[in-house]
């Protein structure tokens, strides 16, 4: 999208605002213990319990224990994806103080990858047999529309590793646009077998941890678990007395390689294009970021390509903005991965303050970003910049900030 076009966009509303999180994750399934445990920075995957996971490298960061869901009405079994984001769904909007059952005009938007399909890996253990669309990923948008009773917009994305980022961006849209006055926004996704799977055949799974920019990096590793929110109108949020959000969707950036199935652009010409619109959107400078919550998934190319990218992106503000390196703590959660970076930017911005980065034992000097451990650092500018990529070269950037406009 042109800038012109971007500043003569005329929307419903001024802003979208962030008024509930929750989350289910390795770290915690409430917000105040993943953020603490973001703080404490330590986190380490394990093998995954799966007898038939008949491959070299099984890692993960895994959630033991999770309590069952019982399904909606007509819904058959839930997976570990729709398990976890109904859970963080519950949480979310509890934390915004909001009765879905009360608004007529409240919908969903999620991304994942999987969405249900681990209900097909159990059946080699004697699980029944999915029937109908039991499995199917658009089941989990489904589920936690009949969940809270929400009759407005529901779609779900998936594009990939930067899924649940389109979703939050389209759910800002809708609201901008007056196609709903609250949206609940997020992703979700549960481990696969076969995904891990694929990543083993790939050659692209670290043997020791996700280690992101790390010298010694050899991949990712994958994680699972829900990051919801919900989104609402400044006009509705303020109207119902609430105005202690987290932050507000100010800006997103959209861009597709058309490089290559999975390999990125070495040039990195689009995902440069969607930080830029992103930050055109938010109507800010480099220079007023407080931090990026990269992509970073610790394969060697892609973490090399991002820094490369977001130093011409951020210019001379690219050594000196924190970055926070999300995934050497929770891994990488597929199409929920970008929806835990935006929770994260949210508590960021909440606190003031961004995590110490889980150790690096050698610096990348490919990757000369600015990755502080050791102890957290005080947040300087009230904007976060999120990246999420995809395979398909499927890219998205969003600014989240506390600042009035």
């Amino acid at each position: 999208m042109h800038l012109d076009v971007l500043l003569n966009r005329v929307y419903a509303v001024s802003r979208v605002v962030i008024s509930g999180l929750g989350v289910t994750s390795c770290l915690g399934s409430t917000v105040d213990s993943y953020w603490a445990a973001l703080m404490r920075a330590v986190s380490m995957p394990v093998e995954v319990r799966d007898k038939y996971a008949r491959m070299d490298n099984k890692l993960l960061y895994a959630i033991a224990d999770h309590a069952p869901v019982a399904a909606p009405d007509g819904f058959g079994r839930l997976g570990r994806t729709s398990t976890f984001a109904v859970t963080a769904a519950r949480d979310a909007w509890h934390d915004a103080g909001l009765d879905p059952a009360s608004m007529a005009n409240a919908g969903v938007a999620i991304g994942t990858g999987v969405g249900d399909t681990s209900l097909y890996e159990d059946v080699p253990g004697g699980g029944p047999h999915p029937q109908g669309l039991e499995a199917y990923p658009f089941k989990v948008s489904s589920v936690l529309a009949a969940e809270f009773g929400l009759t407005g917009p529901i779609c779900s994305a998936s594009t990939a590793c930067s899924a649940s980022g389109y979703a939050v961006s389209l759910a800002a849209e809708m609201i901008r646009d007056g196609e709903a006055d609250v949206m609940l926004a997020g992703g979700a996704d549960g481990y696969t077998r076969v995904g891990v799977a694929c990543f083993n055949r790939m050659g692209a799974l670290d043997p020791l941890r996700c280690r992101p920019f790390d010298a010694a990096r050899q991949g990712t590793v994958f994680g699972e678990g829900a990051a919801l929110m919900v989104l609402e109108s400044e006009e509705h949020a303020r109207a119902r007395g609430h105005t202690a959000w987290y932050g507000a969707v100010e800006g997103s950036g959209w861009s597709c390689d058309g490089f290559h199935a999975t390999a990125p652009d070495e040039g990195a010409r689009q995902i440069i294009r969607a930080m830029r619109e992103a930050l055109a959107e938010a109507g800010i400078e480099p220079d007023r970021l407080g931090c990026v919550v990269p992509h970073g998934t610790g394969t060697p190319l892609n973490d090399a390509i991002e820094s490369q990218a977001l130093r011409k992106a951020l210019g001379e503000h690219s050594g000196s903005v924190g970055m926070y390196s999300l995934k050497g703590m929770l891994g990488h959660t597929g199409g929920a991965a970008a929806a835990f970076a935006i929770l994260t930017g949210a508590l960021i911005l909440r606190h003031g303050v961004i995590p110490p980065n889980a150790p690096i034992d050698r610096p990348d000097p490919d990757c000369s970003l600015s990755l502080h451990t050791g102890q957290s650092r005080a947040l300087p500018s009230r904007h976060v910049l999120v990246n999420a990529y995809a395979f398909g070269g499927n890219n998205i950037s969003l600014i989240i900030g506390r600042e009035p406009r």
